[in-house]
């Protein structure tokens, strides 16, 4: 069974939602696998991949709101090695999670007519963040 692999390199500005859907589509799209899976792993601790609504930037906008709540920033929390924005980032990453599976029909990724692929930064200060996607198939 036929393996393909790609790493995604996503620059970001901060903390923010960061889609590829169209990037890993157009992967998909160069390469030969009809039916398979399709794996996505965020090489980072304080960032993350998400699967969410595209249509809508108000969805974007409540989730990040939700995760500043969830875990936010000054809570006394004993790693702040890189900040104060450290360790939420890392629970954040922890909440929404650092791979993805997706089904791969017809060559095309199967999801929702509202779906999206997202990186989500999770700290303040820009970087250059790897996503390396793989899939298997035929």
């Amino acid at each position: 069974m036929p393996h393909h692999t790609k790493t995604i390199t996503i620059s970001t500005n901060g903390k923010a939602l960061h889609e590829f859907t169209d990037e890993v589509e157009q992967w998909l799209a160069s390469i030969d696998i009809e039916t398979g899976l399709l794996t996505l792993f965020c090489r980072h601790t304080s960032a993350s991949l998400l699967i969410n609504e595209n249509a809508a930037s108000a969805v974007q906008r409540d989730m990040l709101r939700w995760l500043e709540r969830i875990a936010p920033e000054h809570d006394g929390y004993e790693h702040d090695t890189e900040g104060p924005d450290d360790m939420p980032a890392h629970l954040r990453t922890v909440l929404t999670g650092a791979s993805l599976q997706i089904p791969v029909v017809d060559g095309r990724m199967v999801l929702g007519t509202w779906q999206g692929i997202y990186l989500a930064e999770h700290r303040a200060n820009p970087h250059r963040r790897q996503v390396v996607a793989h899939v298997m198939g035929e």
